[in-house]
């Protein structure tokens, strides 16, 4: 069989296409988990159908990702990809038209569905031009897209909500995403069908042939799902009122009078733009030291001490803790889809990739119903606290892999 080799320039053009198209269709989403906690009257909602709107997208994607990551395995990337993007922006514009709960129920339902096909076919796109030796820099220079395309969407959803309302921040965003999705149109290529050097297709013939192991893939799921449980799925969700109940609906300082609505879009977008330096500071060097769970400690040991201050529920906390989540959370995101990819063939990228992100999307789904049905219970700082216990447990589980790679190592020296 003759292989065709991915130029550079075809292979970063690739990239940029792919993470253009998903940063911009991220902004609606985004924004959304920014103001609408704080802004769902305008919206025509009640307080206790947020918690609903903000996780049915993420419901709808654990039955979707399986049959996506299927498609994306077996038709080429674009025929998922591009399409996916064009609906994330028609999903966005009804958010725009929206005033009542059910045609809002919508556009989420149809977001679910798009996004479930951006990010499966997006990811797989990208390691379709990584190997082993630079895999991990690749997924992280792509999360620093979604991370991008999240801060984004947090900063401009919050002051454009706070100076032309709702309707016009969202419709705002729409556009941007459509943009993205003629780009990716226009300029994305096709890699279903590139091929890596003959090292790697070795590699790859060996993973197809040998047993998976189960035990990590089942590890660097859960990495992932805790992620997204205790980061996408409470922290967002919550950060608004967390602030609100801290802070008020409006903050005072000289004469300048600030809604809390841009003061949570610009915390949250400056979480994400920690998190998106970290996703490829953190690809780079599993890669540079063959060590993902290594590294991936690291990150959680950040996250379980971020979240232990955001416990304690102080302004001097909140400032110290924030961070040290955003670089877990980029850390852990990048990490557990490189290790995804090191222990699948890629042509079965697809498929673990869609199971990969099913597991995250539940994860992140339960967590704002979650979160709002324990708050008057238990409030937010209990909350949070029961979310530094579940990253300790992924520390554990993170550390235990680093000693058995560690041990392999050595019996093999």
């Amino acid at each position: 069989m003759v292989y065709s080799y991915m130029a550079k320039s075809d292979n970063q053009w690739a990239l940029l296409s792919v993470s253009l198209a998903t940063s911009l269709s991220l902004l609606g989403d985004s924004a959304m988990y920014t103001v609408l906690p704080s802004q769902y009257s305008a919206v025509g909602i009640t307080l206790a159908s947020v918690g609903v709107l903000l996780s049915v997208n993420r419901f709808i994607r654990v039955f979707l990702n399986g049959p996506v990551g299927i498609l994306t395995d077996r038709w080429p990337r674009r025929w998922v990809f591009v399409p996916a993007v064009f609906l994330g922006g028609i999903s966005t514009a009804i958010y725009a038209l929206s005033g009542s709960f059910w045609p809002l129920m919508a556009g989420r339902l149809i977001w679910g569905l798009a996004w479930a096909g951006i990010w499966v076919s997006g990811n797989a796109i990208v390691l379709d031009i990584s190997t082993d030796q630079n895999r991990g820099m690749f997924i992280g220079r792509y999360q620093i897209a979604f991370f991008l395309g999240a801060a984004g969407g947090s900063i401009l959803g919050g002051i454009l909500t706070d100076i032309f309302g709702y309707h016009w921040a969202m419709a705002s965003a729409s556009a941007l995403t459509l943009f993205g999705a003629m780009v990716a149109l226009l300029f994305l290529p096709e890699t279903s069908q590139w091929r890596s050097p003959a090292s790697e297709i070795s590699r790859q013939v060996n993973l197809e042939e040998k047993a998976p192991d189960v035990p990590q893939m089942i590890s660097a799921t859960a990495l992932l799902g805790v992620n997204r449980l205790v980061v996408a799925g409470i922290m967002i969700a919550t950060f608004g009122r967390y602030l609100a109940d801290m802070l008020g609906s409006t903050v005072t300082i000289g004469q300048l009078t600030v809604g809390v609505a841009t003061i949570t879009g610009l915390a949250l977008g400056l979480s994400t733009l920690i998190g998106m330096v970290a996703a490829p500071a953190t690809g780079r060097l599993s890669d540079r030291y063959k060590s993902r769970w290594g590294v991936a400690s690291g990150g959680l040991t950040c996250g379980l001490t971020g979240f232990s201050l955001l416990a304690i529920g102080t302004p001097l906390a909140l400032i110290s803790g924030l961070p040290l989540v955003s670089i877990s959370s980029g850390s852990n995101q990048g990490l557990s889809t490189a290790l995804m990819g090191d222990l699948s063939p890629r042509i079965r990228h697809g498929r673990r990739l869609g199971i990969l992100f099913t597991v995250g999307d539940l994860a992140s789904a339960v967590g704002p119903p979650l979160a709002y049905a324990l708050l008057p219970v238990i409030g937010l700082s209990a909350i949070y606290g029961a979310c530094a216990g579940l990253i300790a447990v992924m520390l554990l589980t993170a550390l235990h892999w680093t000693r058995k790679a560690r041990m392999a190592l050595a019996r093999a020296g």
